[in-house]
């Protein structure tokens, strides 16, 4: 029996026979075509065409964040940049099968280069490349293994479009030798509920066939378990199954201390399944999918539309909304389309909507509208919550709050997400009604590593003592003026370091609605006592695997 480590994703345990992605085609040789080149540029079109709407489809299928995944996907395919680097081959008389390989793989290295949103692309490309070469040759492209049986997947990564469209009944679950908790395999796996341990490096040397036990909350592959250890897995797969039939609570730790578990949710239409999951309300609503499908700004009745359907999901409930957060990885012509070298450095969130900020007034017209119209709901109006995105100081906070408030919005606050809004929140909760963590910016700009890069993701981990601290510095900002302070980066979606989260301050938990059960059931076992004493034990450690190792320990019942 082996034990190979990596991050877990959920609680989830599963056990089957493993079966390995398969290798990537072979490279094509460097050889002339016996086309002519209008013949060969055909059937480049053709093929890349179809590998397009194919992507497309696939996302039109899946829905959610995998949708909008492979609709970049596909616009990457027939990227005009990258046609003319084809074309170019192509003209040199080459066949369209080595001119697509060649021009993928160098419009790759150019992406590597620039780094950031562009650099993850790259991975993206080369699945791309994979399925318009294997369409040229007339064969599949590499996928998903179909063994006849359920199995454990093992793969290198997983392209979007694989994981997108995976066979539930057929997948038990997902080992991965690199990614971390914040990659798209990662996203996408909590999303779908999918059993995985991503970054498991030694899963590399699995074999098709070999037993496994892929264990989420432990973030451990057993491989070739005995009877008893399979015999345990089970039993757990069998009471966390009962667990997420039972009746839907609010959260809670088991002293009683509230814990508001709310939703991250990307358009309105996702308001129905987190309200069947049990959110309690929305944490995150991203306006970005009214403007990133557009050459130009949305109007304000097309955007009050929008927030009218969200808010009337919720009466009662509280809805914070994140004003438009466009930028970095998230470019948009009509706001900022000025080429920066380093532009999660740049000028994005609030600092793109001061330099356009007819774009930010509308989105608080719009806002403060949809609010007025949905008082007048039988079942109660929702608690309109407003904030602002990459605050990073105490005068962007006052200037924000005090916009917001003169278009009558009653609750505004700041999202920090950077280290220096941590280390003033302090003196930003004087002026803010409420702070939200995005963790996944704030471990990126602590750690030094893009988030969306995958040569540093290793830094990409919320569990790091750097990370935890400044999480502290919030929330003990809030509890001395009194002010929420909420989590809704990834962070709160692993029920263990949801945990630590309230034990440093954090009152409300925002996250995908397929994690809701696993945090809520993790809480229901640790009294806020608890929180604090093992958030302090993280707190000690060096770096971030030693600080969840020390969590596990400090929450096992015999630490209590």
């Amino acid at each position: 029996m082996t034990e190979l480590r990596g991050v877990g994703i959920g609680l989830g345990v599963a056990q089957g026979p493993i079966a390995r992605m398969a290798e990537p085609l072979p490279a094509p040789k460097d050889a002339k075509s016996e086309l002519s080149v209008d013949d060969e540029t055909a059937r480049v079109r053709e093929a890349i065409g179809a590998v397009a709407r194919e992507l497309e489809a696939r996302g039109a299928q899946a829905g959610g964040a995998a949708r909008d995944v492979l609709e970049a996907q596909a616009m990457i395919a027939e990227d005009p940049t990258l046609e003319a680097e084809v074309d170019s081959r192509l003209a040199a008389g080459k066949t369209g099968e080595f001119a697509v390989h060649d021009a993928f793989a160098s419009f790759r290295e150019q992406l590597v280069a620039l780094g950031g949103y562009l650099g993850e692309r790259a991975a993206d490309l080369d699945d791309v490349a994979q399925r318009v070469i294997a369409r040229l040759r007339g064969v599949a492209a590499p996928g998903i293994p179909d063994p006849g049986h359920p199995f454990v997947l093992v793969a290198k990564d997983l392209a979007p479009a694989d994981t997108a469209l995976l066979d539930l009944d057929k997948v038990l679950a997902l080992v991965t030798t690199e990614g971390g908790p914040t990659s798209h395999t990662a996203i996408l796996a909590r999303e779908k509920s999918i059993v995985a341990v991503v970054g498991a490096a030694g899963a590399k040397d699995l074999v098709d066939g070999q037993s496994v036990i892929v264990d989420a909350a432990a973030g451990v592959v057993t491989v070739d378990p005995t009877a008893d250890e399979k015999a345990r897995a089970a039993n757990r797969a069998e009471a966390r199954a009962a667990a997420a039939s039972a009746p839907i609570t609010d959260g809670a730790l088991a002293d009683g201390t509230k814990v508001p578990l709310l939703a991250n949710l990307g358009k309105p239409g996702g308001a129905g399944e987190a309200v069947e999951l049990g959110a309690e309300g929305v944490g995150l609503f991203r306006t970005e999918f009214l403007f990133l499908s557009s050459s130009s700004a949305p109007t304000v009745e097309e955007q009050r539309a929008a927030y009218i359907e969200l808010l009337s999901a919720f009466p009662g409930k509280k809805v914070v909304v994140r004003v438009l957060d466009a930028g970095a990885d998230k470019p948009l012509p009509f706001l900022n389309d000025a080429h920066e070298e380093n532009p999660a450095l740049g000028l994005r969130g609030l600092r793109a909507l001061r330099a356009s900020e007819d774009i930010l007034r509308e989105q608080l017209t719009a806002l403060a509208e949809a609010d007025a119209a949905t008082r007048a709901s039988d079942a109660g109006p929702a608690d309109l919550w407003v904030m602002a995105p990459m605050v990073s100081t105490v005068e962007e906070t006052r200037y924000f709050t005090a916009l917001a408030k003169d278009y009558g919005l009653k609750t505004t606050g700041v999202m920090v997400e950077v280290p220096s809004s941590a280390l003033l929140a302090d003196r930003i909760l004087e002026i803010a009604d409420f702070a939200s963590i995005g963790t996944n910016d704030l471990t990126q700009y602590t750690l030094a590593a893009d988030r969306l890069l995958g040569s540093v993701a290793s830094f990409q981990d919320p569990w790091h003592p750097a990370v935890l601290r400044l999480i502290r510095e919030v929330g003990a900002a809030g509890r001395a003026h009194g002010k929420p302070v909420g989590i809704c980066g990834e962070a709160a979606a692993d029920p263990l370091l949801a945990v630590v989260l309230v034990g440093l301050g954090a009152t409300t938990l925002s996250m995908a609605p397929t994690a809701l059960a696993d945090v809520r059931a993790t809480l229901l076992t640790h009294s806020l006592d608890d929180a604090r004493r093992i958030a302090e034990a993280a707190l000690a450690a060096d770096d971030a695997a030693s600080a969840r190792e020390a969590a596990q320990a400090a929450s096992a019942p015999s630490a209590a």
